[in-house]
């Protein structure tokens, strides 16, 4: 049987393997197809939004790495109860709270979505820590 755990890091992974549809087509509209599956010398900007979200892309996947390593620990240690789960859950949806807010250009909210994923990963040390 899966876990609620295991269940929210494959919904993260399936959605951050998603993030970079968006930006890329951006890439082929600005730069056109050749030049966006090339290596031009000088390529034109993304668009803003389209910058922010590669951006946004970048930091799940460096974040990624570290609730996927924090949920397999928890497994293997037999450490997941209910608040790994709800904190599975929650950094879920702060993941894409901060995702659509860094696109968007939404500062704070962007920065209060990422601190509560943080908070969720110490929550997910601490239970196996204790």
């Amino acid at each position: 049987m899966i876990t609620p755990e295991l269940t929210y890091l494959t919904w993260v992974t399936v959605f951050t393997a998603l993030m970079w549809m968006p930006y890329i087509l951006n890439t082929i509209v600005v730069r056109g197809l050749l030049n966006a599956v090339g290596y031009s010398e000088n390529p034109k900007p993304l668009a803003p939004w389209a910058a922010r979200m590669k951006q946004a892309h970048s930091n799940a996947i460096e974040n990624l790495v570290v609730f996927g390593l924090l949920i397999f620990v928890a497994q293997a240690a037999g450490a997941n109860n209910e608040t790994t789960a709800l904190a599975s859950a929650i950094y879920f949806y702060a993941r894409i709270v901060h995702f659509v807010t860094y696109s968007l250009g939404i500062p704070w909210v962007r920065t209060l979505a990422f601190a509560v994923g943080f908070m969720c990963q110490i929550s997910l040390a601490l239970q196996i820590f204790m």
